[in-house]
């Protein structure tokens, strides 16, 4: 199930998604979130926090990085600007 899965959401990312334009508020993607999910916990709790982060990504909402967590959570990491890469950081938190 999880391949079929990556299948589909790999098919959104390459024939789909670019008839529309960019709207994810989030980095990663909300796709590549899912992707990541997916590889990370598995097709169920995967599959869950894929669909939570999409109803997340909304116009009502600010965004910005939010990695897939270690542990099952539904809701966004509490504390996205100590995510440790420095690229993403320097483009989302630089308060220079």
């Amino acid at each position: 199930m999880k391949q079929i899965m990556i299948y589909l959401v790999r098919f959104y990312q390459r024939f789909i998604s670019p008839l529309f334009p960019p709207s994810c508020r989030y980095y990663p993607t909300c796709s590549n979130y899912m992707l990541s999910a997916l590889k990370k916990h598995g097709f169920i709790k995967g599959f869950i926090m894929g669909i939570a982060r999409i109803i997340r990504c909304n116009p009502f909402i600010r965004g910005g990085v939010d990695p897939v967590p270690d542990k099952f959570t539904l809701r966004r990491n509490p504390h996205p600007e100590d995510y440790v890469d420095e690229i993403i950081a320097k483009k989302f938190y630089n308060h220079n």
